[in-house]
């Protein structure tokens, strides 16, 4: 059981996910874990009033930092569950916010009742993996607020985003995104900067100092920066695990 009171004050220890090598762990010191509730509250409108669908694993930084903590610490409720596709479907209705990850979204839009989905007034954060076209438009064209966000456990999680409210927002992006590339995001809440096409992040939401490479290959395109890989090897878009 988490005892919210006790990592706000002391930190946390939480491992990486493993999507770019082997997992890692990391220590949240508390000044960390503020700055990054902060961000969390500002980016996806976090209140006192919403209602946090928690599916992803608490001991990673999407599950725990991403909305779960910010959603504690500002008195919304939170509801933590082992994560099942046909479960979401039953049981999103009635909340406001949850977060998933690429596989999670795949697997609840290979449901047979995903198409009858009605994610009206729902915000639906994914990343952790390169969030797709088609993951994007099946969700908004259920009605979600959908955002689309890039992250780490040393940064952020919520650190480059964009939210798409309308099929129509996302096809402006999809129409002009490079190719073989997906959407990073147009909004970001730390510094970055590119070098040899590598992501330098910076910022109080980071675990570190100085600037971190983040080893993503990235280009900046029209305002918004887009991911092409990791700088050690290509990433399968559509079999992110095997990159």
């Amino acid at each position: 059981m988490l005892n919210f009171e006790e990592i706000l004050k002391n930190g946390i220890t939480i491992s990486s996910s493993g999507t770019s090598g082997a997992p890692k762990t990391f220590f949240q010191s508390p000044a960390k874990l503020v700055s990054s509730n902060q961000v969390a509250i500002e980016a996806q409108h976090i209140v006192s009033t919403s209602r946090i669908y928690t599916c992803c694993k608490t001991t990673h930084a999407g599950g725990l930092l991403a909305q779960t903590l910010p959603g504690y610490s500002v008195g919304a409720q939170v509801n933590i569950v082992q994560f099942n596709a046909y479960r979401f479907n039953d049981e999103i209705v009635g909340y406001t916010h949850t977060h998933i990850t690429p596989l999670h979204a795949k697997a609840i839009m290979l449901t047979k009742n995903f198409k009858n989905l009605d994610l009206s007034n729902i915000w639906v954060t994914c990343g952790a993996d390169p969030v797709t076209w088609d993951i994007i438009e099946a969700f908004v064209e259920r009605g979600a607020t959908f955002m689309t966000n890039w992250g780490m456990s040393e940064v952020g999680p919520i650190a480059i985003n964009t939210t798409f409210r309308s099929l129509t927002d996302v096809r402006v992006y999809k129409n002009d995104a490079p190719k073989n590339s997906t959407l990073l995001g147009s909004t970001a809440w730390c510094r970055y900067k590119i070098v040899d096409s590598e992501l330098y992040v910076k910022g109080t939401i980071s675990i570190f100092d100085d600037w971190y490479n983040t080893g993503d290959r990235v280009v900046m395109h029209q305002g918004s920066l887009y991911y092409l890989g990791r700088s050690n090897t290509e990433i399968d878009l559509w079999n992110p695990k095997k990159g």
